[in-house]
């Protein structure tokens, strides 16, 4: 059987087995104890074993990414078409979170009671998230890029700094080109080798982990919760399924020309690891696999797109982020004009390129945007319940674009490639 088979079959156990446990006998001391000790530990344990590998792979895949490329035109290239392609599908994605916020207008449809309970429930959480961002200016963070310490950026798991040391230590391998320098690159490429050989033993017990996850997540949130914030969900689902379902698989069709069918069946194993895990970061040595192997993008091309995609391209979270601030306005009640929402829609750009690839990772975004317009951050507490849902959701998309940037700019460059290759032919006959 195949192994997204297996995974989509732990998917529908998990998530129906929780469901089921949530209804029947929510109330247990031994469901409780099931998801404390068995489902979490569970789920957990796969998620540690995939972050464990997150910084070498990242190293190793940036550096071998720099060097197969080459020379620094060609690195340019790549990188240029890289950041397009971000900036544009992360700007559609936020246009379409904006459009559907302002036609559904979710945040007018709570009960304020049933508003009032569920902000009551995650204010320490809210009041955490809130304070995340305080006292760190747009100067520190672009200074941040560059570590003091790179081993201390790893151990933070600071993977912007980590890609920044990868990419310089890339392109002087590429420059200097001595024995040493090779031999450093043979070593680096057995630490890729090896972090695919571990991933491969890592995705073999995927199926078990995403059933306990899945358990973990319905037994404990059930439906009613979703039924309270049900048009904001709806809302932000119906935005990501456009994105996902309509535009990435246009841009495909056009860019990339690739059938939309051939890229979901090829991508099928990254997708569900995604849902599964909520983590770009985490998700990223299958993304990595799935990408060369199953969607025949270049070795090098995937290495270097997808490996910046996990941190940069976060065109999911992004339109999270748009459909939240608004969400969150129309619910206290704050007027946005368009000139405030244009400028909602650049700070979600730069935000979704920003936020961190793990859960959750972009409620402290949202918090700094929501001071910014003078709504209250605290209500980040409203959308705390569904929060791990929405999170699985655009974690989808979020690898969706990364692997469909692959396809795209590896299509380009093979384009390129041939060019290159057919006006070199006639001066080696001469």
């Amino acid at each position: 059987m195949p192994l997204h088979t297996k995974m989509l079959i732990g998917f529908v156990i998990g998530t129906a087995a929780g469901l089921a446990a949530n209804f029947l006998v929510a109330e247990a001391g031994w469901l409780d104890a099931l998801i404390t000790y068995v489902a979490d530990p569970v789920g957990q344990i796969f998620l540690r074993l995939l972050f464990m590998l997150v910084i070498p792979l990242v190293f190793s895949a940036l550096v071998l990414g720099v060097v197969e490329i080459g020379d620094p035109a060609s690195l340019g290239r790549i990188g240029v078409k890289t950041l397009v392609w971000i900036v544009a599908v992360t700007t559609i994605a936020v246009t379409i979170g904006l459009l559907a916020v302002n036609l559904f207008q979710p945040g007018q449809g709570i009960d304020p009671q049933i508003a009032q309970t569920l902000l009551a429930q995650s204010s320490d959480r809210a009041t955490e998230i809130a304070g995340a961002r305080e006292g760190v200016s747009g100067v520190q963070v672009l200074l941040n890029i560059v570590p003091r310490n790179p081993v201390q950026a790893a151990a933070q798991g600071d993977l912007i700094a980590v890609m920044f040391f990868a990419l310089m230590f890339g392109i002087a391998a590429t420059v200097l080109r001595t024995p040493g320098t090779r031999s450093f690159v043979g070593a680096v490429q057995g630490i890729y080798d090896i972090c695919l050989k571990l991933i491969g033993w890592v995705i073999a017990l995927a199926p078990y982990a995403v059933a306990a996850l899945l358990f973990s997540i319905t037994a404990r949130l059930g439906v009613d919760v979703l039924v309270q914030l049900a048009r904001f969900v709806g809302t932000v689902i119906a935005a990501l399924g456009v994105h996902f379902f309509i535009v990435i698989p246009i841009l495909l069709w056009i860019f990339g020309r690739m059938t939309p069918l051939a890229f979901f069946r090829g991508a099928q194993p990254a997708l569900l690891t995604a849902f599964s895990t909520s983590s770009s970061s985490a998700t990223l040595p299958t993304t990595l696999k799935v990408t060369e192997e199953n969607l025949g993008v270049p070795r090098r091309v995937a290495r270097f797109v997808c490996t910046l995609g996990a941190t940069a391209n976060m065109n999911g979270t992004a339109l999270f982020e748009g459909i939240t601030v608004l969400f969150l306005a129309q619910f206290f009640g704050v007027e946005l004009g368009m000139g405030q929402q244009a400028l909602i829609l650049l700070l979600c750009i730069l935000g979704g390129i920003g936020a961190a690839g793990v859960p959750g990772g972009s409620l402290p975004v949202i918090a700094m945007i929501l001071v910014m317009f003078g709504i209250p951050p605290e209500g980040i507490g409203l959308i705390l319940g569904v929060d791990r849902l929405l999170d699985m959701c655009r974690t989808v998309v979020n690898i969706g674009g990364d692997m469909a940037g692959s396809v795209v700019i590896g299509r380009s460059e093979a384009g390129h490639e041939a060019t290159t290759v057919d006006a070199a032919v006639p001066a080696q006959a001469d």
